[in-house]
């Protein structure tokens, strides 16, 4: 009898539902800690000006956008999870071509990138997908459902879901994208900077089983 039992709840624990994890808050700490930041492209090194800081009253990440072309990369890898973050631009006058993104999947070095872009023309998926044993890469702003985004000034929330082979994303509250034939089944989360004062906030990781 207690062997019957025993082995009624080893097949209850494995037919069980595998449950996503609670959600993670990965505001970096002061000093970034568990944070790198990744020259893009790869080889032209990192500049020495660090453009990224914690506001901790706040809550809030800040790339002042004049330290160069990188990731802030999130340095634990990941398979399929759950993003969700808010942004928005430093208004500046007479600007009207503000760029930013979060890096999807990237490789450890970011040679290999998938990427949400944030930019007034709207919000979108794009970069380099490793795919038959090579890179191609892609771009679906032509495939964007229509622009969500909001003006410089106003935050915008983000919902990334990556999951298997297939990349989503949401802005404001609908897909605006989707992504097949992912090649990347794991990666790094990453933040750009490129030349433009974006704040990050509410950025709450959810891993997928």
């Amino acid at each position: 009898m207690k062997t019957f039992i025993a082995v009624s709840i080893l097949f209850a624990c494995a037919i069980a539902p595998v449950q996503a994890a609670d959600p993670v808050d990965l505001l970096p700490a002061e000093n970034l800690q568990g944070w790198s930041r990744l020259p893009i492209p790869a080889v032209s090194g990192v500049n020495p000006k660090i453009q990224w800081r914690v506001d901790t009253a706040a809550k809030t990440l800040i790339c002042t956008g004049d330290g160069g072309h990188e990731w802030l990369r999130y340095d634990k890898e990941l398979s399929d999870f759950v993003l969700e973050a808010d942004w928005r631009f430093t208004p500046k006058d007479g600007e009207t071509k503000y760029n930013s993104g979060i890096g999807i999947r990237l490789s450890k070095q970011g040679e290999i990138w998938y990427q949400a872009q944030t930019g007034l023309a709207g919000a979108y998926l794009f970069g380099q997908n490793f795919i038959d044993g090579g890179l191609k890469s892609f771009n679906l702003k032509a495939q964007m459902k229509e622009n969500r985004v909001k003006p410089a000034g106003e935050w915008n929330h983000f919902v990334i879901r990556a999951q298997g082979d297939t990349i989503t994303l949401s802005v404001n509250g609908e897909v605006v994208n989707e992504l097949t034939g992912v090649g990347m089944r794991r990666g790094y989360i990453g933040l750009e900077a490129e030349g433009y004062e974006i704040t990050f906030r509410n950025l709450k990781l959810q891993t997928l089983p």
